[in-house]
């Protein structure tokens, strides 16, 4: 029996042991992924600036729509220092342009795909149609190229876009087909939070080098998605912010707000600051502001997440330096990156207590309640990830929805599955029936679900008929099928 055989219900161990006919594996913790290591020295952390990534301009513009144009082609890019690693990109940066786009204005993203390989692009986030959402056999082939309309009817949010293309997710995503776009509003502007060059977007993703340099993907050369060995997920050694490994960014001891956002493939991040004195001021998840700021300690992030925190470097003052670290990691991936205060300045900014209002969608006004079960099993001659027991037919509608209704969706669990819903956000009701968690509040469009673990959640869709997905967001289990099609009308 191969070692992925093995895999089965996860076990309660501090290490993660899965155990199946009296067999066990160890993953690291609170993961469920297997680490590839680099072939090559990694860099001393916290030597490197902190990339910002650039924000694309629109190529023209009229009275209610902004055009933008990105051209996806492979470059090469120096990510560790000194070395050049063959890079899938969009414009020719990992991470992509940054699009920032305005709520209630359409914007259209016209791709070009000068890539040898299909792709096929979502809008992580977005409220989008059916035919720009980037379904995972809306291929454009090589030479091809597709416009991609996004009305933007939908609050201020931290949204990125990403390759969806069908079995081959993670690979595309982990040779840096990644970006952010983020969407604003005069509510969010209204509030005086940090903005400008206080506003950072922090892509987190981990990878791992060959000896030349190019990124170590254990693809499987025989077919699509991963190889055998690391479907369970695949685990980098090195962490890169905005596509630099462990960086530093020189601050003022002013406020700043932190869009974070984990893009990795599998692994899950606990962030906090050392000295752990400072707390992040949780202001935002995945589907924009929340109803008030929520003061922490660490913040969970699962693969596809998003978390937008301020954090008070006037409390530190000059010379301080706070490291960003993550409490799931061990040895290097323990570190994500440092904060280095440089002087004071003028800090006109706040965090008032009432961010937004939130519409609560209440299970007593649900019309159904349907359950999502995600499990590792056999399909054929090798085990797979299932959604309700099935492989993943993208000609198979797995629910039929009305635009409109509240609905409750379960999902339930037997390793760590992070799920991920198109179309609109949903709200987290509970876990294991006793109430949301902590870093479950606002609307989210990606839950971190825990082994042996039930979520219900509220969701409504509204306004666009057609299919849609939901899936795992762990892109090695979303590649070994572990995606139901769901239609709205």
């Amino acid at each position: 029996m191969k070692r992925r055989d093995a895999l089965g219900v996860l076990g309660g161990s501090a290490l993660g042991a899965a155990s199946l006919g009296g067999l066990a594996l160890s993953f690291p913790r609170g993961q469920t992924g297997e680490l590839v290591h680099s072939r090559v020295r990694p860099p001393r952390p916290f030597r490197v600036p902190l990339p910002i990534p650039a924000v694309a301009r629109p190529v023209r513009t009229d009275a209610t729509t902004d055009f933008f144009e990105i051209v996806q082609r492979e470059t090469d890019q120096e990510i560790l220092p000194g070395v050049r690693t063959p890079v899938l990109t969009y414009d020719g940066t990992f991470p992509g342009p940054t699009l920032v786009t305005r709520s209630g204005r359409r914007a259209v993203v016209t791709h070009r795909n000068d890539l040898p390989v299909p792709v096929a692009v979502h809008l992580h986030g977005g409220h989008t149609p059916a035919d720009s959402d980037g379904y995972p056999t809306d291929l454009v082939e090589p030479g091809g190229r597709r416009d991609y309309t996004y009305p933007m009817r939908q609050r201020a949010a931290t949204l990125w876009y990403h390759d969806h293309r069908m079995d081959f997710t993670g690979p595309q995503v982990y040779r840096g087909l990644a970006g952010f776009h983020l969407v604003t509003d005069d509510e969010q502007d209204a509030l005086g939070l940090p903005s400008g060059e206080r506003d950072i977007p922090l892509m987190i993703t981990d990878r791992s080098f060959d000896e030349d340099g190019s990124f170590s993907y254990p693809a499987n050369h025989h077919g699509a998605g991963v190889n055998d060995a690391h479907m369970e997920g695949v685990l980098g050694d090195v962490v890169l912010l905005n596509g630099a490994p462990w960086p530093v960014l020189e601050v003022a001891a002013t406020r700043y707000r932190l869009r974070l956002l984990n893009a990795s493939s599998a692994r899950r991040y606990r962030l906090g600051l050392d000295p752990a004195r400072t707390p992040l001021v949780q202001i935002a998840s995945d589907g924009g502001l929340l109803e008030r700021p929520i003061e922490h300690s660490t913040v969970l992030l699962t693969p596809g997440e998003r978390c937008e925190v301020v954090v008070d470097f006037g409390a530190v003052g000059p010379g301080a330096e706070l490291t960003l670290r993550n409490s799931l990691g061990s040895g290097r991936t323990a570190d994500v990156m440092r904060f280095r205060v440089t002087g004071r300045a003028s800090d006109d900014s706040r965090i008032p207590q009432r961010l937004s209002r939130i519409e609560p969608l209440s299970a007593d006004r649900a019309v159904r309640t349907r359950t999502w079960a995600f499990r590792r099993a056999a399909t054929g001659e090798h085990p797979g990830w299932l959604l309700d027991g099935r492989p993943f037919d993208p000609e198979r509608i797995d629910a039929d929805v009305r635009l409109g209704e509240i609905e409750v969706w379960r999902f339930t669990s037997d390793l760590y599955h992070p799920v991920h819903v198109h179309l609109d956000p949903f709200q987290v009701l509970s876990r294991r029936n006793q109430g949301a968690g902590p870093h479950d509040k606002g609307w989210k469009d990606t839950v971190d679900l825990a082994p042996n673990e039930s979520v219900d959640v509220a969701v409504r869709f509204a306004d666009y008929p057609g299919r849609y997905l939901l899936h795992c967001h762990n892109l090695e289990h979303e590649d070994m099928a572990m995606m139901a099609a769901f239609r709205t009308s």
